[in-house]
Order: structure tokens, then sequence, then C-alpha cells
């Protein structure tokens, strides 16, 4: 990194960063791809061979294989080693989750284990907590889950009705209620339960063991995807709870709830990238073999355009996780330097770069939808069989719209979280929103392109910021405070803050590439960051006019619009020809090998 002060979270869509200043995967050294060879195997010997098993919830099969992952090693992968983990950074946990996201319901399981089901106690336990359960933890000797969910609390987290009162004697909170929807739920050890006490306005949490009385569990849901994984409605009936088992203070609960939604919201970035990898070398694997008119349906242009599309939004999204994943890295350095301790400044760290965990989240996501839909296009009538894996990949991929916060919910906390980092002056947004808007009355029909390659494609980034910067200030004019409640602007803003951070990450990405290796090397890299650009100038163009047309007067609509049109403006590509290479390295390596 150099050596200026680091980048705030959110604050990348008013300061423009270096492409000396990010991680890119091929940064990754020899004991990390080491690592993810590991994980690559395990998913090839220990999961894909027991995939109809797990759909089909053998009994004790999904334990028995989340054992084997403790026993390697990969449940401990973020636990300190004084419980039994190897405390491994931040950058090489989202790598194993990146790899084991291709274990389709079992990555499911993994995640909701080592995550949120291990993580509330490791950052946010007493000492005694965290010896008594973080190394059965780490070893898979315990398996844990997160009860967060109700019949009547989804979004709305903080709404839950289960309750906890303290018993006459002091020893015990008593707690009654249900939760649904619970991953892991019908077989894990340990469970991080959130509930109010008495009648406070805001959740506590509490580690409840399996074993405690008055804990009863629903049959195992039937769903569209990820059937393999537990998926448990559990009721509380005067349950017992140890005083002892309060996790963090009275009222922590909901802060907790949302510092681990953010950690879970990065990881589902990271899972998405192996999932969509298996799915892509599905389809370039299929397409070389399936023969129509009288050739193999890899020759054609229609099959070639769905085949780069999905490398081109696979290869963007893997470029922005890791990059976020050495900010979050960086923060906990520099909060630990500050006298945070250790699971505390991972904590703030995630919690600073929440805007960047949301549009991720919401990109990733999409960007599998896309990626296994096509994928079982492709396949043709092969990929609706039960018989393929695109089939249970389209259906496992549906979820993640809806798990770690609905899509619309991160997209909201994307706008409105950094509206309000500069409404609090935390980022100097406005400040910067009205130069731009200052500067519309001379705005040029077109920006001035030097002809030089990546200075040009920084242009254009800049340029998907200041669309932004444009809008932002007429709405902060037009709604003041209110604009929280236009949720429809708000993601508008949303996807062009999306754009920008994902198209300048590839931009970075792009540029590391071509100083790594040479430029021809790299032609293949400014392809995909050609083909990003000019989808993406679309997408914050439409979203542009659509924000325009819903609240700016008519009489300024024709200034704004040109100015849209400027900010969004790109170098006409051949995009027919660049997404032709792209298919053609894929179809000859026969795998995603980018």
């Amino acid at each position: 990194m150099s050596k200026k002060e680091a980048i705030k979270g959110g604050e990348f869509i008013i300061r423009q960063t270096e492409a000396n200043e990010v991680f890119i995967p091929e940064d990754f050294g020899e004991e990390p791809r080491m690592i993810a060879q590991t994980c690559q195997d395990f998913i090839d010997a220990e999961v894909i061979p027991n995939i109809d098993k797990l759909d089909a919830h053998e009994e004790g099969l999904m334990p028995s294989i989340l054992k084997k992952a403790g026993d390697l090693g990969l449940l401990g992968v973020s636990i300190p080693e004084e419980y039994g983990g190897f405390g491994l950074d931040f950058t090489t946990s989202m790598l194993v989750a990146d790899v084991l996201g291709a274990g389709y319901a079992f990555s499911v399981a993994y995640s909701a284990d080592t995550g949120i089901g291990t993580l509330p106690i490791m950052y946010y336990g007493n000492e005694k907590q965290k010896q008594k359960y973080l190394p059965g933890l780490a070893m898979g000797d315990l398996l844990g889950a997160y009860c967060l969910t109700e019949p009547g609390a989804g979004s709305d987290a903080n709404s839950g009705k289960t309750k906890a009162v303290l018993n006459e004697a002091g020893t015990h909170y008593i707690l009654n209620g249900s939760k649904m929807w619970i991953t892991n739920g019908g077989f894990a050890d340990i469970l991080t339960v959130f509930a109010k006490i008495d009648d406070d306005r805001i959740l506590s949490a509490f580690i409840v063991e399996r074993n405690y009385p008055g804990i009863t569990f629903n049959p195992e849901e039937n769903k569209m995807g990820i059937k393999g994984s537990s998926t448990v409605q559990i009721f509380f009936n005067d349950c017992e709870v140890p005083v002892e088992n309060l996790l963090g203070k009275r009222g922590d609960g909901f802060r907790i709830a949302l510092n681990i939604l953010n950690l879970g919201r990065i990881k589902l970035g990271a899972n998405v990238i192996g999932s969509a990898k298996s799915a892509i070398n599905q389809s370039v694997q299929y397409s070389n073999e399936r023969k129509q008119f009288k050739t193999l349906i890899s020759n054609f242009g229609a099959i070639k355009y769905k085949l780069a599309q999905q490398v081109i939004k696979t290869f963007a999204n893997e470029t922005a996780v890791y990059r976020m994943s050495k900010n979050v890295d960086d923060a906990v350095k520099r909060n630990i330097e500050n006298g945070i301790e250790k699971g505390q400044a991972s904590v703030e760290a995630q919690r600073e770069f929440a805007i960047e965990a949301a549009l991720i989240k919401v990109f990733g996501s999409e960007m599998l939808d896309y990626v296994v839909d096509e994928g079982v296009q492709i396949h043709g009538g092969m990929g609706y069989s039960a018989e393929t894996l695109i089939e249970r990949g389209y259906r496992d991929s549906r979820i993640n719209r809806i798990f770690e916060g609905t899509n619309e919910i991160n997209r909201n906390v994307t706008a409105d979280t950094l509206i309000k980092k500069g409404q609090k002056g935390v980022i100097p947004i406005f400040e910067e929103a009205t130069k731009i808007a200052a500067s519309l009355d001379d705005m040029p029909d077109s920006p001035q392109f030097k002809g030089d390659y990546f200075e040009d494609a920084k242009m254009i980034v800049a340029n998907f910021k200041a669309a932004f910067l444009m809008l932002i200030d007429a709405a902060q004019n037009k709604f003041g405070r209110k604009l929280a409640r236009e949720q429809e602007i708000l993601f508008n803003f949303s996807d062009i803050i999306m754009e920008s951070y994902i198209a300048e990450s590839l931009y970075l990405r792009v540029k590391r590439l071509q100083e790594l290796k040479d430029e021809k090397a790299a032609s293949i890299y400014k392809d995909i960051l050609d083909v990003y650009l000019f989808d993406s100038s679309n997408v914050v163009y439409k979203n542009g006019l659509e924000a325009i047309y819903s609240f700016v007067d008519e009489a300024s609509q024709c200034k704004y619009i040109k100015a849209l049109r400027c900010f969004t403006k790109v170098k006409g590509t051949n995009v027919k020809e660049a997404r032709q290479r792209i298919a053609n390295k894929l179809i000859d390596d026969n795998r995603y090998m980018f």
C-alpha cells in the first residue's frame, strides 16, 4: 500500500485509488495457494461424490463431512491459534470461502458454521466463553448455528418476539419463542440465539447448547435449492440458559447481529466465485462436447456471447472481493496498532467497509444468478434435468439474493449508509458533489479522451462517480433528510455506486496485470475491462436517467441529461470481437483459467 492516508469505507466514491494500492488474486503467495488446493481436493473427494446423499439428508452425513473439514483445519481458519485455530488473515479466509463455494449445499453449511455460527462467540464472547466453545468449533467437535429470523421478523430483525426472563434465583434466563430458517439447525451443537430480555426494545444474544431442556426442533424444511443444507424451525419453551451464557452485554444483540451480517455479506461475495467458476466449467465443457447442425455448439456466436459474459462478470466480482478483503485486513492492523483488542479490531474493520460489503453481496449474488441461468441455457434441455450439476447450481443460487439481508435491503444499505457518511461529514461527499453541480452549465458533449488506454479507463470510472455526485447533490437539495424514504431513487443511486466500485476495481486489476505480465498477456484482460466498461456505462446511464426523471424539475432536466450523457460516454469498442476472444480462450482451455 502507498504511504498516503488509508482509505475509509465508502471513500472510493470521491477518492482516486492507484493500482499499487490494491490487492489482486495474483498476489497470493505459495501458502495460501496450497490452502486453496487443499480446499479444492476436499470438495472433489468428500463433497461432490456425496452430493445426492447430502440432498437426501442422509442421517449424519453433513456433520461427518464438516468434521472431516475440521480435521483438516478448515473450520478453524479464522479462529486464533490460542483457541485451536490457524488465525489466518481475512484475505486468506476469503480465499477458502471462494474455493469451498463450489460445494453446493455443503458450502452453505460450512459458511454458516464457520461464519455466523462461530464468529459471534469469537468476537463478542468473554474469555471463559471462548475457552469453552472455540476449540470445539475449530476442530468440528462442536458445530454452530445462528438463530435470528422469526416468523414475524425477517429483514426487520429487531422486531423479534423471543423473550428472555431472569429466574428468581438469578441463575438462568428462561427463553420462550421460536426461530425459523435456521441453517445447520438440524444438527448444530451451539446456537447463538437472539431474544429481548424482559421488555427491552433491543435484542440481546445468548449462547444456547442443543441439549438444554426446553428446546424442540421441527423436521427439515423442503426447499427449492440448497436441499442438502439443514434448515429447521426451532422452538424454545421455558428453555433455561445459564446467565454466564449471555453473549456480550444486555442489549448488545442487535449490534452483534448487524456486525455479523456485514461479515456474512462479504463471505457470500467470495462463496459465489467458486460456484460461478464451477458453473462456467460445466458450461464450456458441455459446449465443447455437444454438437448441433454438425458442429460443436461452442462454435456459435450466441454461445460465445454467453460464455464471455459469464467470465466477465465472475472476474469482475472476484476482483472487487479481494480488493475489499485487503482493505479490511489493513484496517484490522491499523486498529490493533491503535490499541484496539484484536477481536474488536476485526469487527470495527468489517463495519468500516459495510458499504462495500453490501454492494458486493448484491453484485455477487446477481452475477451468480446470471452465470447459472445461462449455464442452463447452454445445456439446453439437459440443463433442466436433475441429472446435471448445472440444474442443482441454478436452484442453489436463488437463495443468495435473500441470504444475509435481501438485495433490496443491501441496495438500501449501500446508498443510505454512504449518504449518511456524507451528511455526518465522515466523507466529504456533498462538498465534492457541489463542485460537480457547479460545473454542469459548462459540461462538454463528450469527455476528452487522452489516447492512453489506462488513463482513459480511469477517466471513465471517475465519470461514473461524478454521475452519482451530480445526482446526490440535486437529490439532497430536493429531499433533504427525507431522501432516506425514496427507495426507488436510492436503488438507482446504489446501482451507480456499485458499478463505479466494480469498474474501478477491474480497471486497477487489469493495470496491475499488465505490470506483472506484459502487454500481450494482458490483452485478454483488457478485453474483459473494455466490455465491462461498455456494459456498465449503460447501467449507469439508465439508472441516472430514471433518477433525473423521478425528481429533477422539468426546466433542469435537459442540463442533467446532457451531463449524464457525458459522464457515461465510453470509447467505441468492438465488444463482439472482444467477447469472442474471451470466449475462445475459455473454449481452448476448456475451463476457467483467468
